[in-house]
């Protein structure tokens, strides 16, 4: 009782203790994931990037993406594609902001307005607002588009948006690159220069001794060659952070018992389906996809059960087979004579509310315009393309004036097949779809052929919870028993799984070797907390699960010389092997016939040019070239230890190229040159070079 009073006087003092500590604990925490999680995803030149601007122009993208597949959703790779190309976008937009500034370029909103509705305006605007019909830009389309704009529903609003920055943008980038690419000058004296760099001719004669004539077993390398080499060329070997790890895969693949569930789920059904009168109903309720009402010339059925199909009567039912990963239960539900193709003519008459439409017109108010309109082609029907220009909501028909072409059966939406195929070439009438008012006019029909309808049972074989579970306690087993490298390499032989190897991943890599989304592996591999040796926790990913272990860890920077040991090689060895060949030719002296006789080769006669940068059957050799046109004519030099060969050469003479009056060709070729590699971006990716970048990527995704 003693100790809880002396507590309960102290109380105070031990709240104000035990409350301090928890800040501390809390602050604590707080900076310490700051410290590690930073809430931006890059810095330029010490400005930071933050998340929520890239989101932002990320989702912009994402919807840009969108409409220009024509498709709701992105796949994974789209998806870390855009990534990728926001931060490019994000990258250059930083990177050149100050360009622009200092320099004072701009975009006003009179040259805005000028590329958007002027005279000669911007290519994307041109592409955008050419006239189907006649394939020319169409000024007008601008006009109407920005009239209706505030009309529009916002998402179309906010593209218009995005579509005007990016014509600013790439506006002003033109300009800049305009002003590089002009900038550039080759007065007439270096043209010259280049001219005959190209066109003078040195007629050598020479002898060449290849390494690859020399065994590599009569060479000794010491790492004291291949230091010497590394430091002449370590600039060469600046690269990227990379990581190596070995990793094994525990695919969640359907066990034989899952597949023979599938196989009795099926063969319970065979006489069900074979007595029910509605087949559509059944297959709904039963199998894995839905009934298909679609006709079926032979040509579309699988062989496998093409002839089954057209040489039995209506209700035959065959199965269960195994076809493309499912048991399968077929039934011909239908037979019938119908032609192959269909053609025919239709004016849509859209109403708020059906698929694809943008009209504010009601219900009744576009059943009357389809009447009318069907009044009129009934007493005029060569009027039909006229008023299917003019009136159709397709957006086809402004190209094609209403004129379908020819189309397969079941192409079509059911109601509108039917009208095609149930009345005769020359018919017109209205039909309602879910599109709208439909006037048609039926203009042709192949000739009717046998076609099936068939009703399937497909059930897939899919992994049971059961093997997911059996295949998932495996690899917990292997994480287990796995915490570090050597014990992962035991483990890949006790569990007899194989082992996969994936060198040199880089942080922006989104693909492994069997694996299609990996990106949950490469951002271990890449964290601060992970250290070569260390073994990974189990990888839930897409059908399978994944255990890596970090094998070896390379940061940003110049690689030291036993991380390229092996990819100099060949260079030490050939240098090592030109020290030999230079040390024995000279024994020759000038004797350049007794020098390729011992060697067993012939001296040759060769031209080169200057700017040319290979020999002759040699291969490049830059050194020995620019020793040739030091020469003065017939002056000798050799022995000479080259890229691929040691030489002995002499020059003949120099044939000089005819002098021109002007150069200006040349001048004119360098000067495109350079304006591609500016419009190539060698100008950002220099300015990038050059600039302090840090990639927060790998935190994020």
């Amino acid at each position: 009782m003693a100790v809880i009073g002396k507590i309960r006087k102290q109380s105070g003092l031990l709240v104000i203790i035990i409350g301090v500590a928890l800040a501390a604990f809390i602050l604590g925490d707080f900076t310490k994931r700051n410290r590690q999680n930073p809430v931006h995803i890059g810095v330029v030149d010490g400005e930071e990037v933050s998340i929520q601007d890239f989101n932002k122009l990320f989702d912009e993208n994402v919807e840009g993406t969108k409409r220009q597949k024509q498709s709701d959703a992105l796949t994974q790779d789209d998806l870390f594609r855009v990534r990728d190309n926001t931060w490019n976008q994000i990258l250059e937009k930083y990177l050149m902001g100050k360009e622009y500034e200092e320099l004072g370029l701009i975009v006003t909103s009179e040259e805005l307005f000028d590329q958007i509705q002027g005279a000669n305006p911007h290519q994307a605007v041109i592409q955008n607002f050419t006239n189907p019909e006649t394939g020319v830009y169409d000024r007008n389309l601008v006009l109407n588009y920005l009239q209706q704009l505030d009309q529009l529903p916002q998402a179309q609003r906010d593209q218009w948006l995005t579509f005007e920055r990016y014509v600013k943008d790439d506006r002003l980038r033109t300009k800049y690159q305009s002003l590089v690419s002009k900038s550039y000058h080759l007065p007439q004296a270096l043209a010259k220069m280049a001219y005959h760099d190209k066109n003078d001719k040195a007629n050598v004669k020479l002898v060449g001794v290849k390494y690859s004539t020399i065994a590599d077993s009569l060479v000794k390398l010491t790492d004291d060659d291949y230091k010497e080499y590394y430091e002449k060329n370590k600039k060469s070997y600046d690269r990227e952070a990379l990581r190596d790890i070995d990793y094994v895969v525990f695919e969640i693949k359907p066990s034989a018992a899952d597949s023979k569930e599938a196989e009795d789920y099926v063969k319970d059904m065979v006489n069900e389906f074979t007595v029910t009168p509605n087949v559509a109903a059944f297959v709904n309720a039963n199998s894995d996809n839905r009934y298909d009402s679609t006709w079926l010339g032979q040509k579309d059925v699988p062989v496998a059960i093409e002839s089954l199909m057209f040489n039995n009567e209506k209700g035959f039912v065959y199965g269960p087979y195994f076809d493309n990963g499912s048991y399968k239960l077929v039934r011909l539900a239908d037979v019938a004579m119908r032609p192959d193709s269909l053609k025919a003519t239709h004016i849509l008459i859209s109403y708020k509310g059906t698929a694809r439409s943008q009209q504010t017109r009601t219900k009744e108010a576009a059943q009357r315009l389809a009447d009318s309109l069907l009044g009129q082609v009934k007493r005029s029907a060569s009027k039909f393309t006229e008023l299917a220009q003019a009136f159709s909501d397709d957006p086809s028909a402004k190209q094609n004036k209403g004129d379908l072409g020819w189309f397969k059966d079941g192409q079509m939406v059911p109601q509108f097949n039917q009208f095609v195929l149930s009345n005769a070439v020359g018919t017109i009438g209205v039909v309602e779809t879910s599109f709208g008012y439909h006037v048609i006019e039926v203009t042709g029909k192949k000739e009717p052929v046998k076609k099936v309808r068939l009703a399937t049972i497909t059930r897939l074989v899919t992994p049971s919870t059961q093997t997911a579970q059996d295949i998932f306690a495996q690899a917990s087993r292997f994480a287990t028993s796995s915490s570090s490298r050597a014990e992962f390499d035991k483990s890949i032989e006790k569990e007899g799984v194989t082992k996969k190897v994936a060198p040199n991943l880089k942080s922006s890599t989104n693909k492994i070797a069997g694996i299609e989304n990996p990106r949950q592996i490469i951002r271990w591999a890449f964290s601060k907390e992970t250290e070569v040796g260390d073994v990974s926790t189990i990888f839930d990913l897409d059908n399978m699960y994944v255990l890596a272990v970090l094998t070896k860890s390379s940061d940003k920077g110049i690689a030291p010389w036993q991380d390229v040991k092996d990819v100099i090689r060949t260079q030490v060895m050939n240098v090592k092997k030109g020290e030999m060949l230079v040390d024995q030719m000279k024994a020759y002296a000038t004797d350049m016939n007794a020098m390729a006789s011992q060697f067993k080769t012939t001296a040759q006669d060769i031209n080169v040019s200057f700017d040319s940068r290979v020999l002759q059957g040699f291969g490049q050799e830059s050194k020995v070239i620019g020793e040739i046109f030091a020469l003065s004519n017939g002056q000798e030099a050799g022995p000479i230890a080259g890229t691929g060969a040691a030489y002995h050469i002499q020059l003949k003479d120099i044939v000089l190229a005819a002098d021109r009056d002007t150069y200006d060709q040349i001048a004119g070729e360098k000067a495109t040159a350079i304006s591609q590699a500016v419009t190539n971006n060698a100008v950002v990716k220099a300015i990038e070079k050059a600039t302090e970048v840090v990639d927060n990527r790998i935190l994020f995704y």
